[in-house]
This record gives C-alpha cells, structure tokens and sequence, in this order.
C-alpha cells in the first residue's frame, strides 16, 4: 500500500509542477497577445492612409511601372512567403496553413520558391513536394517584426531583379473573435494593371479630389515602399497574434485537464489512504478481541 500511495504522491507533485508551468504559458500568451492584436489594430489605419495615397497618385496620371523589368525573364516564376511557429503548443496552426499553401499553389503553374517564417513551418512543409529554402527567424516582439521584415524585403527584390521570381505571394494567419483564426493569402507582387484598378477603384472617403503635389512618381514609388513593407509587417503580427490566441486555447485546455487529473488522482489518494487506516483500525481491533479472549 505504501508504495502505491507513494506513486501517486509523485504523480500529484509532478501534475501539480506541470500546471503551474501551463499557467505560467498561458499567461505569457495572454499578454502577447494583447501587443500583437494592437499592433494589428493600429496598423489596420495606417494600411487604409497608404491605400487613398496610393489611389490619388494613381488617380491623378497615368502611373509609372513599378515593378523590376528583371522579373519579366521569367514570367511563371512564383515565390512564396510563409508565416507559421517557431515553437509548438499550438495545437493545428502549423498543420491548417501547410494545407492551405498546398491546396492555394497547387492550381498554380511554374516554379514555386518558397521563404518560411518560423522552423515549425520550415519542418512541415519540408515533408511536402514544396522544398522550402532557409527559413526566417520568427520575431519575439514587436520591434523584432521590422528586421524581419527589411531582411525579407531585400531577399525578394534581389531575387526579382535577378528574374528568379515574377510573382510573390503570402500566407498566414489571420485572427478571428476568441482564439479562432484563418489562414489567408495575398498577391504581394507584381503591382500590375490588376492591381492598379483594385486600387483606383477605393472610394475617396469626402467630395474633394485628391492632388498630389511635387513629383507623383516618386511620391507614388515611396507609397509603394510603404505598402510592401507594411503589409509584410501585418502579416507577421497577424500570424504572432494568432499563434498565441492558439497557444492560448491549448493551454486552457491543458489546465483543464490537469485539473481533472488531479481532482482524481487526489480522490484515488485518499481513497488508498482511508483504506490503509481502515485495515491498521481492524488490525488494532482484532488483535485487542484476540488478548481479550486470551
């Protein structure tokens, strides 16, 4: 009996430990959270400011190219940036987005040069026809998120300039109401004519036609800076806020069951206990009844 009760003190203790370190992550994801979201939020105004700037130069001439010639050698070409987890406990988001970029490239003609941010996704898509390159180191904060996205910006331009790649897409994921998300895509380049007409078709927000004043092609080639670079750094809180809303969730879940498992195991505990003491009551009893018959 001792050493079952034994065993299972151990066990307590070492359940016990487990969920204070489950409480310990599901509050850091708790408060990750909240920078990210925003982050997201704050960046939501910014994107929208780039998107009338953008439709007034576009608007007002008939805008210059603002693509890389060099990427027309090589015109199928497609590159593809993802964004996943660098660490795990968070359940299926590594898994629904390597699905998602399967299912979204595989309709897709040419070759597919694929940037991974996070080794959780680098390993997961490895195992898949995608072959993806050195992956990116996933920022641990907000002001870590302007590197990555200066280092990804320079890896797309020179292998675009090289004619490598014509198109770039991205991925990620995007959160929902509560620890829900969904992944989604965006064709980050080429700024063609399509693109120019989804753009010029944005409303203007008043009656008053916007100017734009000095030189519009360079006003429109910074725009145009600002709109890569942003969206690439949206991406990346986007899919920080989501991994941790996800961690968030597996985490609750952990507690709960921890909890569970100790509400039983301090049952099946005392219930051991109780029944120890019972059988050394009737040892005392049975050995009294024996002297006194004695």
């Amino acid at each position: 009996m001792s050493e079952s009760a034994a065993s299972l003190r151990h066990q307590i203790v070492t359940a016990a430990d487990l969920e204070s370190v489950v409480r310990t992550m599901k509050a850091m994801a708790a408060s990750n959270i909240v920078q990210y979201e925003n982050a997201v939020r704050s960046l939501g105004d910014y994107y929208r400011t780039l998107q009338l700037g953008l439709v007034a130069c576009l608007r007002q001439d008939e805008a210059p190219a603002t693509h890389a010639h060099g990427a027309e050698k090589n015109k199928g070409a497609i590159g593809v940036i993802v964004f996943g987890s660098d660490q795990g406990l968070v359940g299926q988001f590594n898994e629904v987005m390597a699905d998602y970029v399967l299912n979204t490239l595989g309709g897709l003609p040419g070759k597919k040069t694929v940037w991974t941010v996070g080794e959780r996704m680098q390993s997961r898509l490895a195992e898949t026809a995608l072959q993806p390159l050195d992956g990116f180191t996933l920022p641990n904060s907000i002001s870590a998120i302007t590197p990555l996205v200066g280092q990804i910006l320079i890896e797309m331009e020179t292998r675009r300039a090289k004619g490598e790649i014509a198109q770039v897409f991205l991925f990620h994921n995007r959160p929902q109401s509560g620890a829900i998300y969904t992944p989604v895509s965006q064709r980050l380049l080429p700024l063609d004519d399509a693109w120019r007409r989804e753009v010029a078709a944005i409303e203007w927000p008043t009656g008053n036609l916007p100017e734009v004043m000095g030189d519009s092609v360079q006003t429109l080639q910074a725009l145009v800076r600002e709109y890569l670079f942003v969206s690439l750094f949206r991406a990346c809180a986007e899919s920080l806020a989501s991994e941790n809303a996800s961690r968030l969730a597996a985490m609750q879940r952990a507690e709960k069951n921890i909890d569970e498992l100790l509400e039983e195991l301090n049952r099946t505990f005392h219930r051991l206990r109780q029944s120890g003491i019972d059988e050394e009551l009737f040892d005392v009893i049975s050995g009294f009844q024996a002297l006194n018959v004695a």
